[in-house]
């Protein structure tokens, strides 16, 4: 007896040349429906490439009274050695306790507002309250805090090793709970009882009270502050705009302090795309923040492999590995690429071949006057040229 075919809005792994065949065994509709070309690959797919993608949705919330984390490392996504991210979210108050890592940290801040404090190694110190779109970094051992003003907020931090977890820092009141409170007593020469209440474990997240203002809370230094800030107004600054969206660079040259890493916040309109690229100096680890798009790796020796990614997922690529990054929805893709480096390198496809001789260019790959006159010599990151656009299929 023939078995009826499924309906068509449940997605099959069929190409439109017909290899492949239905799936009619356990499956996660939804998961198919967000990854189609991980479900029916391109037909330029080849070879192997590990995992590229993982979502925050998918990992362990570490929920506390003050707000929640959760994290993607290389436990999660083995092949992001570079870079580990965190997502935090702290309540109005809710505070992320006085810590400090062996890690730089680097931290776009998604929604709300939060104060941050921190103190160098000469004694400068320095508080600022960061807003959406603004960055903060801390060099490794540097002292800080994190604390939600009125309206809370949510935040993105990145550290230059994939294999760093925000559960296992050096927090103030583990190093309090761990030390004899006879030592911390001579350390800073007041009686043994005035630790009686101190946290016995750390604290990590905790709930306070909403913070006065900045000049409330101002606490003068003998030795000033300090000399490079550790915040940065990243959608303040003036994009790189083009055809199909947006780029902002920001590493070293524009914000001084930030030396262990450099990031693009980059907007694809509908129908435009990330230029096929790659990078020249470290892997790429990519945080989306609003819409959807797909991502084809090219590895080398014909080994290739894409990618579909919505707002919360973290993709990787590594090292001088091609690729380009399509918007496949209907509003704006925006998404971040940050690197383990001070400087922010790339290197567009279109720019090396128009500034390559152009014999050379039409004799290795067999095209024509056609391709040769519509090169850029310049480069343009974000690229749409209507009518050759992609649209979603309806």
């Amino acid at each position: 007896m023939r078995r009826p075919c499924p309906p068509k809005s449940i997605p099959q792994p069929i190409r439109s040349d017909g290899a492949g065949g239905i799936d009619r065994g356990p499956r996660d509709i939804m998961r198919d429906l967000q990854n189609p070309d991980m479900l029916v690959p391109p037909v330029t797919d080849a070879g192997l490439i590990p995992n590229l993608r993982f979502s925050f949705s998918d990992t362990h919330m570490q929920l506390n009274h003050g707000g929640w984390s959760r994290e993607i490392t290389v436990r999660d996504l083995p092949i992001a050695t570079t870079l580990a991210g965190v997502n935090m979210s702290l309540t109005p108050g809710g505070v992320r306790e006085l810590h400090w890592h062996q890690q730089a940290e680097w931290s776009y801040m998604l929604l709300g507002h939060a104060r941050i404090t921190a103190v160098d190694q000469n004694g400068r110190n320095f508080i600022a309250d960061v807003g959406p779109g603004d960055l903060w970094y801390f060099p490794p051992g540097i002292p800080h805090s994190i604390q939600g003003l009125e309206d809370g907020c949510e935040f993105l931090l990145v550290f230059d090793d994939g294999n760093f977890s925000d559960l296992n820092t050096l927090s103030i009141s583990d190093w309090f709970a761990h030390t004899p409170k006879d030592v911390l007593s001579a350390n800073f020469g007041v009686p043994i009882d005035a630790f009686q209440c101190i946290p016995n474990e750390q604290v990590y997240i905790y709930q306070s009270d909403v913070p006065g203002s900045i000049e409330s809370q101002k606490v003068e230094s003998p030795y000033g502050t300090v000399p490079l800030s550790f915040k940065h107004q990243l959608l303040a600054q003036p994009p790189i705009k083009t055809s199909g969206g947006s780029v902002r660079i920001v590493d070293s040259r524009n914000f001084p302090i930030s030396k262990n890493i450099a990031a693009a916040l980059v907007e694809i309109e509908p129908g435009a795309m990330r230029e096929l690229h790659w990078h020249p100096n470290n892997d790429e680890w990519q945080y989306y923040l609003t819409g959807q798009g797909r991502m084809t790796v090219f590895a080398g020796n014909g080994v290739a492999r894409t990618f579909d990614y919505r707002a919360g997922d973290v993709g990787y690529v590594p090292f001088a590995y091609g690729h380009y990054i399509q918007n496949t929805g209907t509003t704006s893709l925006w998404f971040l690429e940050m690197f383990k480096s001070d400087i922010f390198e790339d290197v567009s496809l279109n720019q090396w071949m128009a500034l390559t001789p152009k014999q050379l260019v039409e004799t290795n790959l067999n095209v024509g006057p056609e391709l040769m006159d519509a090169l850029k010599k310049e480069k343009f990151p974000v690229v749409k040229y209507p009518p050759y656009t992609y649209y979603p299929k309806k």
